[in-house]
């Protein structure tokens, strides 16, 4: 066997293992994922499609919402008629409004297309897809706007969760068009986003997965903002945003704010994004999520070997006093972590004393891989208030090499005559760690 069909093996192992516990943890699970009018113009569109195929093969729940934008601007090119918006929704007369319905059937019947192809070059290529299109949305007119009709432009008013979950367990993959009804046969044109907000809320979707042209968000470094909280996110409204960037990030946090566990928001120019996202640690695109410590929680013995993993490096550095494993099987009660997929990244431990009413923060080590992403801030916000609930009023930190980042966070230098008796007789004055004190609040 050549050493390049080595490698080449020895990279589908290892891509297989990353992959796996994504494969089992995923399945049976409800995804909605969407995407606009533009991915069909990108020449992977179809190997787009397939990949959702393949989702539904590995046994995830997909919804799929579509965008038409520049499919009814073509369509209203074609009939010469114009193409009318009024802050990023368009202006839907009676004759746009055909254009609306003919351009979604053209998508439609081209999506359905391609999921009944199967997937090609693999032993299940003859295995059958159910594509189900239904309406599935009530919609309502959004009115009169600032003096503008908007005539047969509406928002969502209800979702048919029976109707789509009744699919879903069919293993059918359900495809949601960016239209609605009312109750009196009138039909509605809709952003595909807030169609696919509703649609993740009612389904209690546990991720939302938006396609779209942007990367994700970036940082005023032009780098990639790879995880934020639904509160984190709300500060990037501040921000210059174009308006179809502002619609899709407040519709994000919307879906976070209402049960939809995880929001990713990735780029469609990208053939095999959407697997990229799902099935590696640290993904492709902005993770918006809610709970800012659901991956925070007090280590267990089980957690011994990842933590070794972690800190090790940094004991053989110098940065942390060496602990034996029997030593850290001892204080594990003490250690919060935070994980990545199941991969320790962070950690710290809180040694309280009680008495004088604060608490030693120690072994605080963040992976390298994740160092400048927050994780520590985290571990640090989520200590911090576990110290306040035990009504300690300050928590103290010694270090040699971090002093920096605790000052950033309100840490104030003391001496380390002003620890606690019981601290003070195992300082050690050759580390001549620095001491650093801060003062919860009341």
């Amino acid at each position: 066997m050549s050493q390049q069909t080595l490698q080449t093996n020895q990279h589908f192992v290892d891509w297989f293992r990353t992959a796996s516990p994504y494969i089992y943890m995923h399945h049976g699970r409800t995804f909605v994922i969407s995407f606009d009018g533009d991915a069909l113009q990108h020449p992977h569109f179809k190997e787009l499609i397939q990949d959702i195929a393949l989702l539904n093969i590995l046994g995830i729940r997909v919804i799929i919402v579509y965008g038409i934008r520049p499919q009814i601007d073509a369509e209203l090119q074609r009939r010469g008629l114009e193409s009318k918006l009024v802050n990023g929704r368009r202006v839907t007369d009676e004759k746009a409004l055909q254009c609306v319905l003919s351009a979604c059937g053209e998508v439609n019947l081209t999506i359905q297309s391609y999921l009944s192809m199967g997937l090609s070059n693999v032993p299940i290529s003859d295995t059958k897809i159910q594509v189900v299109s239904g309406n599935f949305v009530m919609a309502k007119p959004l009115g009169v706007q600032d003096g503008v009709d908007f005539h047969y432009t509406g928002e969502v008013r209800k979702i048919d969760s029976n109707g789509i979950t009744h699919q879903l367990n069919k293993d059918a993959i359900v495809l949601i068009p960016p239209v609605g009804h009312s109750p009196t046969g009138e039909m509605f044109n809709l952003l595909a986003e807030e169609v696919a907000t509703a649609v993740a809320i009612e389904l209690r979707a546990a991720k939302w997965v938006c396609l779209h042209e942007n990367v994700g968000l970036l940082d005023s470094d032009e780098k990639l903002v790879r995880q934020l909280t639904f509160i984190e996110a709300q500060k990037w409204l501040k921000k210059a945003l174009d308006t179809n960037s502002r619609n899709l990030l407040e519709n994000a946090i919307k879906a976070c704010r209402n049960g939809v566990e995880r929001v990713h928001l990735i780029t469609q120019k990208i053939d095999g994004s959407l697997l990229l996202e799902l099935f590696s640690r640290d993904g492709i695109g902005t993770l918006i999520s809610y709970d800012p410590y659901e991956n925070t929680r007090q280590a267990s013995i089980q957690d011994i070997g990842g933590l070794l993993e972690l800190i090790q490096p940094l004991e053989q550095a110098g940065a942390l006093v060496r602990r034996s494993r029997e030593k850290l099987e001892m204080e594990v009660d003490q250690f919060t972590i935070q994980e990545r997929d199941g991969m320790i990244v962070a950690c710290a431990a809180l040694y309280p004393f009680s008495h004088e009413k604060t608490a030693e923060l120690a072994c605080f080590a963040v992976h390298e891989k994740y160092r400048g992403m927050r994780k520590g801030d985290a571990i640090l916000a989520y200590l911090e208030l576990l110290a306040e609930n035990q009504g300690l009023e300050s928590i103290f930190v010694l270090t040699t090499r971090t002093a920096h980042w605790f000052i950033e966070r309100g840490f104030v230098e003391t001496s380390p005559d002003a620890l606690p008796t019981e601290r003070q007789e195992l300082y050690n004055l050759q580390r001549n760690s620095k001491v650093f004190i801060k003062y919860l609040k009341k």
